[in-house]
């Protein structure tokens, strides 16, 4: 079964150098709090490593990444084309 990574910004950008922000946007953060499922990879755990001191990194099965969060609303088809 396929490793994912769920990556969570802990920590604010605010007073870092430019390569640690860059870091954090590549990853699709921004925010303290926000998250992220990536593939477990080389390269993004190159990245989580490079500001570790910003955020914490789970190892999630696939089918936990997939799964919808408890008070997503899920849409069907009928009601995106109702409107």
């Amino acid at each position: 079964m396929a490793k994912m990574l769920k990556i969570t910004q802990t920590r604010s950008v605010i007073d870092r150098p430019k390569d640690q922000k860059r870091t954090i946007e590549a990853l699709g953060l921004g925010r303290p709090n926000w998250f992220r499922v990536h593939g477990d990879t080389p390269q993004i755990r190159g990245m989580a490593r490079k500001v570790s001191h910003l955020v914490t990194v789970e190892e999630i099965d696939a089918k936990q990444a997939e799964a919808p969060a408890p008070n997503e609303k899920k849409t069907t088809p009928s009601e995106t084309s109702a409107e």
